[in-house]
């Protein structure tokens, strides 16, 4: 039953994004703003995780969304980078239909050779980079990540770089907590479960609840790139063993790093 409901989501979703994409890129054509071309992709991107949930089962479960700066209050005009576990392809659909402000991915560019998906996100303000270039790659992440930041657009990247495996946890990269520091933006730290429903590179869903948690805002200001990480990874890592306890079960134990208990304004324990 599970692979049948697979089938029709996979069918319903590859059939939904060709209108939504010629929308976007008449839209592109038309001379449209981005917040248009936006607000077009958000919807199918709505829908996709909408539907994983009539077509195979899967509920959200969300906490934490009240951390999130919402206008006016003290240091949203610093703009965000929510740094989010990526453990499956869910919380790239779920993330834009969640989040309160518009956000803009750090992918690589070989997403945008995928027909239709790939032809819309290359429609969009979000910004794709070439990982052979090096520092060149994060050079571009900086300067087209200030603006973007400065237009009151949310950067969204997943520190570990590639989707892990359920109780896995991979090498959580700097680049975020670099672009946050250089930009003086916050970093807020989310972490999901979508594996327990839908694994990684895996094709068949299975119901269940994903669980969103989203930490606190921590300011990156006089902060060390390597150091604010760590602590990003430990709210992290020690949230997913709270969300999903048996897919931790005979892990080692998470050592607090040094800063946690210290740094102003850092995020929460869980």
């Amino acid at each position: 039953m599970s692979l049948l409901r697979s089938i029709l989501h996979t069918l319903f979703m590859s059939l939904t994004v060709i209108p939504y994409t010629l929308t976007i890129l008449l839209l592109r054509v038309c001379g449209a703003s981005s917040r248009a071309r936006y607000t077009v992709a958000r919807r199918w991107l709505k829908l996709s995780a909408d539907s994983a949930g009539w077509f195979c089962g899967i509920q959200v479960r969300m906490q934490g969304m009240e951390n999130l700066p919402v206008a006016g209050q003290a240091g949203s005009d610093k703009g965000v980078v929510l740094l989010c576990k990526h453990q499956s392809t869910f919380e790239t659909f779920l993330m834009p239909a969640i989040m309160p402000r518009p956000l803009a991915y750090v992918f690589k560019k070989e997403l945008l050779k995928i027909p239709f998906f790939g032809w819309s996100i290359g429609s969009l303000d979000m910004i794709h980079i070439d990982r052979k270039d090096g520092s060149r790659a994060f050079h571009k992440v900086v300067e087209q990540g200030k603006r973007l930041l400065g237009q009151g657009i949310w950067v969204i990247m997943f520190p570990e770089g590639t989707r892990i495996p359920r109780g896995e946890s991979g090498e959580y990269k700097t680049g975020a907590t670099r672009l946050a520091i250089m930009t003086g933006a916050r970093v807020v730290p989310i972490a999901v479960t979508s594996a327990k429903c839908w694994p990684r590179k895996a094709f068949v869903k299975t119901p269940g609840i994903v669980d969103v948690s989203v930490g606190k805002p921590i300011d990156s200001q006089g902060r060390k790139h390597d150091e604010l990480m760590a602590e990003v990874e430990y709210w992290i890592e020690s949230e997913m063993r709270r969300l999903d306890p048996e897919a931790y079960v005979g892990k080692p134990a998470l050592q607090a790093p040094a800063q946690v208990a210290t740094a102003p304004g850092g995020a929460a324990k869980p």
